[in-house]
Parts: C-alpha cells; sequence; structure tokens
C-alpha cells in the first residue's frame, strides 16, 4: 500500500505574473477571476465599482467565495489613487 500523498495545487503562472499581483497582498485567486472576466490590466478598474466587479464574477463563476470582495475594493482604490496610503493597501482595511 503506498502512502498517502497530497496531490499538489497547480500553480496559475497567468494569474501570478499578471498586472494585478503589482499591488501588495493581492490575491492569486482575485487576478484569476479579473483574467477570467476579461480584466488584464489594473488601469480598466478605474471608475468601476467593485460591487459591480464582484457581479461580473460571481455570473461567470457563482462559487467564487465573498471574501474576495475586500480585495476588489482594495484594487480599485489602487486603480484610482496615484499616490496608494500604505495603510489602505490591505483587504482587512475594505472589508
Amino acid at each position: 500500500m503506498e502512502p498517502f500523498s497530497p496531490r499538489k495545487k497547480k500553480t496559475d503562472y497567468a494569474a501570478l505574473s499578471s498586472d494585478f499581483m503589482k499591488v501588495p497582498r493581492m490575491s492569486a485567486d482575485v487576478a484569476r477571476s479579473l483574467l477570467d472576466t476579461g480584466y488584464q490590466k489594473i488601469y480598466e478598474l478605474q471608475g468601476l465599482s467593485p460591487e459591480s466587479l464582484w457581479q461580473e464574477i460571481q455570473a461567470k463563476k457563482p462559487e467564487t467565495p465573498a471574501h474576495q470582495l475586500p480585495y476588489l475594493r482594495m484594487l480599485v482604490y489602487y486603480a484610482e489613487t496615484s499616490s496608494p496610503d500604505p495603510k489602505r493597501l490591505h483587504p482587512s482595511a475594505w472589508k
């Protein structure tokens, strides 16, 4: 009998190398959700509401966890602010 071997999680290199990962403390899962929704660059989020982004993501992938909304709020703030406050670049600041 073979010993238990946990499966390795696949690494999402496209999400990890995306423009969204330039934002400190960004989640690769959120980057993947945005890529799947058709967004490629941070500037594309300017003027959008995080809630509307969340609805777009939910329409494509209803099983997406709700913890992504604070990350979306942080991303939109980052996209719209020329000199973001480092204290606001943490998802817990956006709950």
